[in-house]
């Protein structure tokens, strides 16, 4: 590639921000919805960036493209790598074992085998696309050896990685069977960021008991003489533009279709998850459960709505939890529903930014119950959309939103008996009360959105300060 082509700025992630769409004239491509993509967009703008990602499907990749003013970088994964780098090692060994092991974690040889082949063909794009001195930010527990490849590769670059998911303690990251590639892969960053200050800590705690490194506050040499900053950056939402969605004169006519199609009950209890066992949905249908089968709810004057988005529907642990969600609702509704009045209303299928701010417009009381994540930001849309500054939200202390959103109703989603306890309480919580978590709540958010995430970490890691501060309504609107 020749240098004027380069780029100063490149973003590395698993996926790139676009979907393929079908029209009438043939495929074509969409910006997607998502946070990370409102964030990054006007940087990638202002520095003449590059995205760096897969671009879904199997086989050859497409050949690099623009859209709204963001170049695009297709990297190809083919079937055999889907199954092993993404379905394997990323999904069945690092995501159950960095969520606290809900699920037992696998390890397979094969696996790991696949994920260093993956990651460094991400390394190599990206030392192909970044120009002299520039800077490149990796994303997430798909591409953790890519830092310390590409700084083999490309010494001039400031580097940085940002983990989105939770970073376990020491004594389940040490199951790893290849431990010390990983903390090498990150160390290879300049700045390595994490949604809380447990997981930084839990990091540096690492390098010092695998690595014999000395970390001093957020910093540690890592083995070849460089200073790594280890810090918490905690993600959060386009709050402007949620804000602006769930005001919609559209939105509201729909919200009210949707309830009154749910025979205006009292309360409305509302889950919006990807169907994952980290989500807790199971444990919050059994809650509701007892409490109807206690008398403290009825139907109708109760309902729950569970969004369950599909996820990972090739791998084993996520068909059998489909089974046993669907099993479970189909239990409660068998004994407490009526004929055309079920007590649960269970979606599995995915919905579009208004969708969901027209459920979260009628939602009484919104559940978040997480057994581990790394932040949860349903629970930060939730409360943005809230414009009338009503509604409860019950949120479990294992979400890292639970830092941030400290005025919410929070339990712990493993007692079933407290978590009962807190979803009466809020949905019996006086206006008052409500009003009072919620406007402290959007107030917070206002002033920690999704740009003031990027903003922080950008800074870090030494992108000047011209291209970093940027103003929400520059942006298109878009989902989180």
């Amino acid at each position: 590639m020749p240098e004027s082509s380069k780029s100063p700025f490149v973003v590395v992630a698993n996926r790139l921000p676009v979907d393929r769409i079908t029209t009438a004239d043939g495929q074509t491509w969409r910006r997607s919805p998502g946070g990370l993509v409102t964030a990054l967009h006007p940087v990638l703008q202002a520095e003449a960036g590059c995205w760096i990602g897969w671009a879904g499907g199997e086989g050859e990749a497409p050949a690099p493209f623009s859209l709204d003013n963001m170049q695009l970088s297709p990297v190809p994964l083919y079937a055999d790598e889907l199954r092993n780098y993404y379905e394997g090692f990323s999904n069945a060994t690092l995501w159950p074992l960095y969520h606290d092991a809900v699920e037992q974690p696998a390890f397979h040889r094969h696996w790991w085998k696949s994920y260093e082949e993956v990651n460094r063909r991400f390394a190599d794009r990206a030392a192909e696309t970044a120009a002299p001195d520039g800077v490149v930010w990796v994303q997430d527990y798909q591409l953790q050896l890519v830092p310390a490849m590409l700084r083999k590769m490309r010494p001039d670059l400031r580097i940085g990685f940002f983990l989105h998911i939770p970073f376990p303690p020491a004594e389940l990251f040490v199951q790893l069977p290849k431990r010390l590639d990983i903390l090498r892969g990150l160390l290879g960053a300049d700045v390595v960021g994490f949604q809380s200050p447990g997981a930084a800590q839990n990091f540096l705690r690492l390098t010092r008991q695998l690595l014999g490194l000395k970390p001093r506050g957020h910093l540690v040499e890592a083995e070849d003489g460089r200073q790594v900053r280890a810090e918490a950056y905690p993600i959060s939402i386009d709050t402007v533009s949620v804000e602006r969605v769930a005001g919609s004169p559209a939105v509201h006519s729909h919200a009210e279709r949707l309830r009154k199609e749910l025979g205006n009950p009292k309360t409305v209890i509302l889950g919006v998850d990807r169907l994952d066992y980290t989500k807790g949905i199971e444990q919050r249908l059994k809650a509701f459960r007892e409490l109807l089968a206690d008398g403290e709810m009825s139907v109708p004057d109760t309902v729950m709505v569970q969004v369950a988005t599909p996820s990972r529907e090739r791998v084993e642990h996520y068909k059998a939890l489909r089974r046993t969600v669907e099993r479970e609702v189909g239990r409660i509704n068998g004994d407490y529903g009526r004929l055309g009045v079920p007590a649960v209303h269970y979606l599995h299928q995915s919905y579009s930014r208004e969708e969901l701010a027209a459920l979260y417009l009628i939602a009484d009381v919104m559940a978040v119950t997480p057994f581990r994540d790394g932040m949860n930001l349903v629970a930060k849309e939730y409360v943005a959309s809230r414009l009338s500054n009503d509604g409860a939200l019950v949120l479990s202390e294992f979400a890292g939103a639970a830092a941030d959103l400290k005025q919410a109703f929070q339990v712990n989603p493993h007692d079933l008996d407290a978590l009962k306890s807190v979803l009466l309480t809020a949905a019996a919580s006086p206006v008052e009360e409500q009003r009072r978590r919620i406007k402290s709540m959007r107030r917070y958010l206002r002033g920690h959105d999704v740009k003031h995430w990027a903003r922080g970490f950008l800074t870090a890691l030494g992108v000047p300060e011209t291209a970093t501060a940027y103003d929400s309504d520059n942006t298109p609107e878009t989902s989180t």
